[in-house]
């Protein structure tokens, strides 16, 4: 009998698993690698990778572990949790230097009280 795993979890751990997810889905966007293409180089669907990305805890640590090696090959799930990798830190610089837009109009009327 299946078991949906997000059902017999804890929430503690729903929300652990999500954000390994998300880290896995940055470091492969830091690194500029289409999901496709890491799903291909990993040996799995797209839909797993995709699963993966959004925190599914249904998922073996095996496929998550290839995943995290088609991404960055050689990065431990150690550097993976502690972000450590340079593209990560390369996009975070960026992420920083984003403007800022200003408000409309609309926006600016609706602030003033």
């Amino acid at each position: 009998m299946k078991v949906d795993q997000s059902s017999v979890l804890p929430v503690r751990l729903q929300t652990e698993s999500a954000q390994l997810g998300q880290r896995l889905a940055r470091l492969r966007v830091a690194r500029q690698i289409k999901q496709t293409d890491a799903a291909v180089r990993a040996g799995l669907s797209r839909n797993t990778a995709y699963r993966i990305e959004r925190g599914d805890p249904g998922l073996a640590i095996g496929q998550i572990l290839r995943y995290l090696d088609a991404i960055a090959p050689g990065l431990t799930l150690t550097h993976l949790l502690t972000e450590s990798d340079p593209a990560l830190f390369q996009q975070q610089q960026e992420e920083q230097r984003q403007r800022v837009r200003g408000l409309t109009q609309a926006e600016m009327l609706e602030l003033d009280f």
